[in-house]
């Protein structure tokens, strides 16, 4: 079966990042296909390389991080809803002028439109969202 996951919710601020990560690992155990992770509203901020949770606490960018670069997942940030929050690529960087070294976009996420969140819901079998 071909899944896609939307996460819509900050990391620290709701469980539903958390719990995306966990489905997403079970349905990867099982065999199944992730096509896509679409991060949405306040969930980007958990494609931002910024983050520094304390020492005892999860860090949830690194672990979905590890888990695209383990499976090859594609990790979606919404341009528009990453923009509002300051999460750039280099790309977005440049083009609105924000100098160097401004891109602060994690390693395996990519920064992309909602034509991509239609695309994974044409094309997969399910399309489970985390979050409101």
């Amino acid at each position: 079966m071909k899944f896609s996951i939307l996460v819509n919710e900050g990391p620290y601020t709701h469980q539903a990042s958390d719990t995306a990560l966990q489905f997403t690992r079970a349905v990867l155990a099982k065999g199944h296909e992730v096509m896509r992770v679409f991060f949405y509203h306040d969930g980007v901020n958990v494609g931002s390389r910024l983050t520094v949770p304390p020492q005892d606490d999860r860090n949830l960018q690194k672990s979905w991080s590890d888990l695209a670069e383990e499976h090859k997942l594609d990790l979606v940030v919404c341009i528009a809803a990453a923009q509002r929050r300051g999460i750039l690529d280099e790309g977005e960087a440049k083009r609105h002028g924000k100098g160097e070294g401004a891109a602060n976009l994690a390693p395996g996420f990519r920064i992309s439109g909602l034509g991509q969140l239609i695309e994974m819901g044409i094309e997969s079998d399910r399309l489970v969202v985390f979050g409101d």
